[in-house]
């Protein structure tokens, strides 16, 4: 019972740093709806994806909401493990491995939120979607799941490195990622040398996951591949976590 009402307090200072955060919410609510509109309206006519520019970039923006939402959250963590706070909640019988617990779930749920703001933007300008209601529930929770592995990653990496600015670092390649893949423009326009990257990469499986069930077209095996990405990272990442935590603590 202690464990649970602690994790209750911790989530809800979790989401409290998150909007005191100003810099940050804006980054992660305000930038990607400012790149939709940027390759929507400066880019899109130059950019034939075979239909609507708009549905085709709406998938790709929300991968990189949810990599700004883990490059805040591995920050966050890794000010917490600089400031000792964890020692201290350790004193009160409450497990270190809960704060981050919290900050975990802080993030998916801000990274969802950023999800749900992209689409209300991008139907305000002419995002439009066949697609029933199981297939938007399959969407979200791809989506949901590779937030959560990102998160989980964002932990880690928050636990691994010594400083906010290392974080905030390491998380850029997670941000940096939809942007070489089928985000923004397909993948047979990219060179030779870059399209066996961007087509076996995490982002391009999750992206065409979300695409085809929101637009109504056929998934095939980009849905699997999204999934086991996702598992893939988040397993690792869990793993990663506890074993930093623990070398971090005996240090």
């Amino acid at each position: 019972m202690l464990e649970l009402q602690g994790t209750g307090v911790l989530l809800g200072r979790a989401m409290r740093l998150s909007l005191r955060n100003v810099d940050g919410l804006i980054t992660a609510l305000a930038l990607p709806v400012m790149l939709m509109v940027m390759f929507v309206y400066l880019f899109g006519g130059a950019i034939e994806p075979g239909g609507s520019y708009v549905n085709y970039v709406v998938p790709g923006v929300v991968l990189v909401c949810l990599g700004f939402g883990a490059a805040t959250t591995a920050v966050t963590v890794a000010q917490d493990m600089r400031t000792g706070i964890i020692d201290r909640f350790r004193s009160m019988d409450l497990r270190g491995e809960t704060l981050i617990n919290s900050h975990v779930i802080a993030s998916v749920a801000r990274n969802l939120v950023s999800a749900i703001l992209v689409v209300l933007v991008a139907l305000a300008i002419g995002f439009r979607s066949s697609a029933d209601i199981a297939r938007w529930s399959g969407a979200a929770g791809i989506l949901a799941l590779y937030a959560l592995a990102m998160s989980w990653f964002a932990a880690a990496v928050g636990v691994a490195v010594r400083s906010a600015e290392a974080a905030n670092g390491v998380t850029f390649l997670v941000s940096f990622l939809p942007y070489p893949s089928s985000a923004f423009v397909p993948v047979s326009t990219m060179p030779s040398w870059l399209q066996g990257f961007a087509r076996s990469q995490p982002a391009t499986a999750v992206i065409d996951t979300v695409r085809g069930l929101t637009t109504g077209h056929a998934v095939g095996a980009a849905a699997w591949h999204a999934i086991v990405w996702s598992l893939g990272i988040l397993i690792v990442s869990v793993v990663l976590t506890g074993v930093f935590y623990r070398r971090r603590r005996s240090a």
